[in-house]
This record gives C-alpha cells, structure tokens and sequence, in this order.
C-alpha cells in the first residue's frame, strides 16, 4: 500500500513539473514572438531576441528532463518523452536558421512550435 502511494506522489510530482515546464517553454515562445517584434522596431531587440533564444532552448531542455522524469521513476507514458524530444530538435533547427538569418523559414516555424507548445499545454 505504501509503495503505491509514493508511486502516485511521485507521478503526480513529476505531471506537475512537466506541465510547469511547458507552460515555462511557452512563455518563452510567446516573449520571442514580442522580442522579434522590437527587432524590427527597437536598437535593443536584436540582444533581447537573442537572449530569449537562449531562454527558450533552455526552456526546451527543461521539457525533455521533465518528460523524463514523469515517465521513468512514475512510470506514466513515454510519449511526452518523444513529443519534447522533437521539439528540442525543432527547437534547434529554429536556433540554426535564426543564425543563419533565413527568416523564410524561421518565423513559420516560430509560430508552428508556439503552436505546438500551446497544444501540449492545454493536453496536459
């Protein structure tokens, strides 16, 4: 009784940190959206944007560690662990076309990740 018990705390600890850290990567996607934005407008935005990249990948990272540990030590399901890796990699194709200045490409995705980001949020 007592181990499932922990097992459920612990599921119930690691949804809530999962679901903290999407809500955490969505932000972030959200304050990119505003800082492309003052991009275009401000001398400041270009450091702004480039700071948020560095927040919002971070943030990326924190999904997969979240997904992670919501799956393995409460042994809920692995597809959180399989929907943050993907996006950690849309994430970081986003970062290299950010460099490369394709903005084509980089702002659609921008949007379909903030997307993606709402939808896993609102599933959680």
């Amino acid at each position: 009784m007592a181990t499932a018990v922990r097992t459920t705390t612990k599921a119930q600890r690691g949804s809530a940190f999962l679901r903290t850290a999407i809500c955490l990567q969505t932000l972030a996607l959200f304050l990119q959206a505003v800082s492309a934005g003052l991009l275009l407008t401000s001398p400041y935005g270009e450091t702004l944007h480039g700071v948020g990249a560095r927040v919002m990948y971070g943030t990326s990272m924190l999904y997969v560690l979240a997904a992670v540990l919501a799956w393995k030590p409460g042994g809920g399901s692995p597809r959180p662990v399989w929907h943050a890796t993907g996006f950690l990699a849309l994430a970081s194709v986003q970062v290299v076309l950010g460099i490369a200045h394709v903005p084509s490409v980089h702002l659609p995705l921008g949007v379909l990740m903030f997307g993606l980001s709402v939808l896993a949020l609102t599933r959680r």
